[in-house]
């Protein structure tokens, strides 16, 4: 299972990748391949605030419709507007091409409560 050492991750299954006060986010290829084929991504608008725990968007697939949610808060800047239209970017590439939001974060030391790579690992194969 890919899980890149770079980030933090969430038991439901979202990535983030901070880059000073900017975090990136997405679902973890494991999500992903769970959800099967991606049909459609639903995400905020830039400008829209979120508070930790917050559902920012939902990833519909041929098999279910699951909610995103964030473990930062702060500010959108940026979304992802090639999901739009090839929602199966997140299948093909979740960790880079299928991002989802970058969200301005007033610190980064958010991130400190999430599982890194290999806590995450442990936790999905502790899942079955």
């Amino acid at each position: 299972m890919k899980a890149p050492a770079d980030r933090k991750y969430s038991e439901t299954h979202e990535w983030f990748l901070a880059d000073e006060n900017v975090v990136t986010m997405g679902i973890t290829q494991h999500a992903a391949d769970l959800l099967t084929d991606i049909t459609y991504v639903d995400l905020p608008e830039v400008g829209k605030s979120f508070a930790a725990g917050d559902a920012i968007g939902e990833v519909e697939s041929v098999k279910a419709t699951s909610e995103i949610f964030t473990s930062v808060t702060g500010k959108v800047v940026e979304v992802n507007t090639a999901l739009m239209d090839r929602p199966e970017l997140v299948n093909e590439d979740a960790f880079d091409e299928g991002w989802m939001i970058r969200v301005k974060v007033d610190s980064p030391d958010q991130l400190r409560t999430l599982l890194d790579a290999k806590e995450y690992k442990a936790f999905v194969r502790a899942a079955g």
